[in-house]
């Protein structure tokens, strides 16, 4: 199905992003106010004419995740009142990914509650990266792309671990599929954490399954928060004898007290994709390292306007 010319809008969760996927498409970002009034409503309008258009709507639900969702449902709205021709929510972070399913009787699924959102806000298509759970895509009934951020990391890696002894780290039994991707195409060993946690972002108990003997040990996830869980990871793995530790994560979102930890931690780099944009105390710790991959998701909205296919750039972590 043909669609009309491409726009690409934004709204104000990570602009230096948007900027950056819409330069890497040849394209200019259309223009978008948005307000808030007194009492914290926020209001957006259009400034460009998207009658007929394939409007692409980038903006990750980072932290405050509550305001940028909202944000981005209004402006799904505005969009959709404007006559679009299809709207492709790009959304590089998906705020709320941890909480898909019920983790006890009186408990939401917000996730899926989320999902419901966009699609009633008008979504026709969703685009993502490195979900928490892969099965939230079940969670929408319209199409649903989810990228990875490794092809942008690993080159990052490649450079890292040339001529080095390495293992790659899972932090748990739920990530080892993540993890053996990397060590797959990295071709090294794969080690994991076996943790228990008393509660979110404290690990009670951690045992390690794997040799990580005098090699550096890259510990991959999806997401670093709190980085609690993460620096003591990494001080199992240095005392389980690794000559040092690193960790790559799609997502760096970075809460407080997150840069303190990784400062005083065995830590020696903490790579992150631009999904979110850091904080400043995260911008001036040097041992967070920023990769793009605004090029990765540009080549992704390309395809979906063009009507080519995107399966190449979201291969299954567990092929």
């Amino acid at each position: 199905m043909q669609y009309g010319p491409m726009k690409i809008l934004a709204g104000g969760a990570n602009p230096a992003f948007a900027r950056d996927l819409a330069h890497a498409l040849g394209q200019e970002l259309g223009q978008v106010s948005i307000k808030r009034f007194a009492d914290g409503e926020v209001f957006v309008e259009v400034c460009d004419n998207i009658r007929g258009r394939d409007v692409f709507i980038v903006q990750s639900t980072c932290p405050p995740v509550n305001e940028h969702l909202m944000e981005l449902l209004v402006l799904m709205d505005a969009v959709k009142r404007a006559s679009a021709d299809r709207v492709t929510v790009v959304i590089p972070y998906f705020g709320y990914a941890r909480q898909d399913r019920k983790v006890s009787p009186r408990t939401p699924i917000s996730a899926k509650l989320v999902a419901d959102l966009l699609q009633v806000a008008g979504a026709d298509r969703v685009l993502t990266v490195d979900l928490h759970a892969g099965q939230i895509q079940g969670f929408f009934d319209i199409p649903v792309d989810h990228l990875y951020a490794t092809p942008a990391l690993i080159v990052e890696l490649r450079t890292m671990l040339e001529g080095k002894s390495f293992v790659i780290v899972s932090p748990d039994a739920g990530g080892v599929a993540r993890a053996r991707a990397y060590a797959k195409i990295l071709e090294g060993p794969l080690a994991v954490i076996d943790k228990r946690r008393d509660r979110p972002n404290e690990i009670a108990e951690m045992r390690i399954v794997g040799d990580v003997e005098n090699k550096l040990a890259i510990i991959v996830d999806d997401m670093a928060d709190t980085a609690g869980t993460l620096c003591r990871a990494a001080q199992g793995l240095k005392d389980a004898g690794a000559s040092a530790v690193a960790a790559v994560c799609a997502h760096g979102i970075l809460s407080p007290p997150a840069v303190s930890r990784i400062e005083e931690s065995v830590l020696e780099r903490v790579i992150v994709s631009d999904t979110i944009p850091l904080r400043d105390d995260a911008r001036a710790c040097d041992k967070v390292q920023v990769v793009s991959i605004a090029p990765l998701l540009a080549e992704a909205v390309r395809r979906i306007h063009t009507g080519d296919s995107v399966s190449s750039l979201f291969e299954s972590e567990e092929d």
